[in-house]
């Protein structure tokens, strides 16, 4: 099949599109742990996606413009507002060495083979879950207008049972979050999966819109058919469009515009959760459809272009280095900020070859996606959405009374409050306005030399070929004289001179790009690295802090080899230095030239942020 084109499947957002122009306040949820927990050898679902791609979104800069938090995780309590107490207790209980004695209890739930008991799997759900719910929480409060949890998105888990990879629906747990104090949720799911859990929830209140994008037919689940539209008083409320293998980026925004338009104009939701499953990208090892790293940010920035609070969120993704790449991109999408093509030096560099490149690029699968298939698809959704109408219920009644010492206090005093509260409270070391003003502004030239510390606990990796000058981030010119070779320059001129600037062998091995990883590829098209090795729930439990609740900083970093003025070929900047200042420099040159031969990368220092 041909790709699908046509003026009438085109989307213009008509309806308006909130106020573009401020600055969203983005919450960035991660805990450095994720990336340690592992299902069992040979299973598609690696967390370590999710530390790769932290690592590139800390490697890009990204931190300065978000506020980044590790959130508590959930407890048994929070994880029964939607499953049952019986199954969050087995979940609790279970491990590697006693599951034999819970051979009924993993057939009831559903543990066992794609969704296997592993060392640390009730820690991992909780973490999953914490992340969901303090976004929901921080959007319930006003702290934000975005908050990104890319460990979470688990749709498939039931009230009581496991599925497709997923133990705990953070999603549900953050969604009742919501309804506490917004009236109308909607959750949208771009994941290659029909978002079956989900919906199952919400499946009759009109509370949630549930809008699922998925390939349908002989294809995990099963479920999410047109005719499935909801029961009683959610009908017309779950919102399906069934799909089918190979659908291209034009098609899928000329699907996907239309019908979130139409959900906004006629639903108006007050809040937004956005499941952006990486398994529908081009090359998943699991997916079927061709999108690119692009097509499936488009998504985000449609969503976002709406001004309604929303919760990013992971799901799926097979392909590791893909999923990183997309999420990355995605994140900077929600931050507004351009993203340079080449990837930058980061923790799984090798991962990423032989492009080294920030692109998803769709491969030549045939669409079978036809135009006319697609076009009777969307028009019976969008009549199925144009039957709704916003509900008339007001919010839950059960939401905690505000103590009447506080009930006049508007958001400036609440902030003023909270900096009281760090100045009587030794423990918490900086409140949320204090951790605005540490946040970058734009036309920002270079980074404060205290940021440096905060930059290593973050995994912020030194570029290869950077010089620091007085502060300021420059690469050196390879065609450029030595700084001690002026003299010289000045009887060059024209092609001569040109001919004769040469980079030195050292410079020459740093700006080059590094080579491919010595790990052959696997089938998938994935690294095959080792996996980490998956903790003890004790162990887990003993490297975690224990920090007081509020936004903690980061601990300081090991001290550093060298001063921050890494050595170059390249001229030092024209500037006056006294004696004591050229001394400096020469001893920087000394210790980075050291620092260079032995190739020491330190090791990721973990950010530890407490809970608001």
């Amino acid at each position: 099949m041909t790709d699908m084109a046509g003026s009438d499947l085109g989307a213009s957002n008509s309806i308006s599109n909130g106020n573009t122009s401020r600055a969203k306040k983005v919450a960035y949820f991660y805990d450095s742990d994720v990336g340690n927990y592992a299902y069992v050898a040979g299973h598609p679902m690696k967390p370590h996606r999710i530390r790769m791609a932290h690592s590139l979104i800390m490697n890009y800069g990204l931190y300065t413009k978000m506020e980044i938090y590790r959130a508590k995780p959930a407890s048994k309590y929070e994880m029964t507002q939607f499953h049952t107490d019986e199954y969050i207790e087995f979940l609790h209980k279970v491990t590697p060495d006693n599951m034999e004695n819970f051979t009924r209890e993993q057939s009831k739930y559903n543990v066992g083979d794609d969704c296997p008991v592993f060392d640390g799997l009730f820690e991992f759900c909780g973490i999953s879950a914490g992340g969901t719910m303090e976004g929901a929480a921080r959007l319930n409060r006003g702290k934000c207008d975005v908050a990104v949890n890319w460990a979470g998105g688990l749709h498939h888990a039931k009230k009581s049972e496991a599925s497709g990879f997923c133990y705990v629906n953070d999603i549900v747990l953050g969604i009742i979050e919501l309804l506490r104090y917004k009236q109308r949720v909607l959750y949208i799911d771009i994941d290659v999966h029909h978002g079956d859990g989900v919906e199952e929830a919400f499946y009759t209140t009109d509370r949630v819109m549930t809008v699922s994008f998925h390939k349908y037919g002989e294809y995990f689940p099963g479920t999410g058919e047109l005719r499935d539209i909801g029961v009683g008083s959610g009908k017309n409320y779950a919102v399906n469009f069934p799909l089918r293998d190979g659908i291209t980026d034009e098609t899928y925004r000329n699907i996907f515009e239309p019908t979130i338009e139409a959900v906004m104009t006629y639903y108006g939701p007050e809040a937004i959760v956005l499941q952006c499953g990486g398994d529908s990208l081009s090359g998943d090892r699991l997916g079927c459809f061709n999108l690119s790293m692009d097509g499936h940010a488009n998504c985000v920035r449609y969503v976002k272009s709406f001004g309604v609070p929303v919760i990013v969120l992971g799901g799926g993704g097979y392909t590791m280095r893909n999923v990183a790449r997309t999420w990355a991109f995605e994140t900077g999408e929600l931050v507004s900020e351009k993203m340079s093509k080449q990837l930058p030096f980061n923790d799984y560099y090798e991962y990423f070859a032989p492009d080294y490149e920030l692109d998803v690029r769709p491969s030549n699968m045939e669409n079978a996606n036809s135009h006319d298939y697609l076009h009777k698809i969307k028009s019976a959704v969008i009549d199925n959405i144009r039957r709704t109408g916003k509900p008339s219920v007001e919010a839950f009644t059960t939401i905690p009374d505000v103590p009447a010492a506080f009930r006049t206090m508007d958001s400036d005093a609440e902030d003023e409050d909270d900096d009281l509260d760090a100045d009587e409270n030794a423990d918490v070391r900086m409140t949320q306005r204090q951790r605005d003003q540490q946040i970058e502004h734009d036309g920002e030239l270079y980074d404060a030399s205290d940021d440096e510390d905060y930059k290593n606990s973050l995994g912020v990796r030194a570029q290869p070929g950077v010089k620091k000058r007085r502060h300021i981030t420059d690469y050196p010119n390879p065609n450029a004289a030595a700084a001690d070779d002026l003299d010289g320059l000045e009887e060059l001129n024209g092609e001569s001179a040109l001919s004769t600037r040469q980079p030195s062998a050292a410079v020459k091995s740093r700006t080059q790009t590094p080579a491919a990883a010595e790990h052959e590829a696997d089938e998938d098209g994935d690294i095959d690295m080792d996996e980490p090795a998956a903790p003890t729930a004790a162990a887990v439990a003993s490297t975690r802090s224990q920090s007081p609740a509020g936004v903690v900083t980061p601990p300081e970093s090991p001290p550093t080899a060298t001063s921050g003025l890494a050595p170059s070929s390249a001229p030092v900047a024209d500037v006056d230095m006294d004696d004591n200042a050229t001394k400096e420099v020469s001893e920087a040159k000394e210790a980075g030239q050291a620092e260079r031969d032995s190739e020491n990368v330190k090791g990721e220092v973990r950010t530890e942020v407490a809970k608001d």
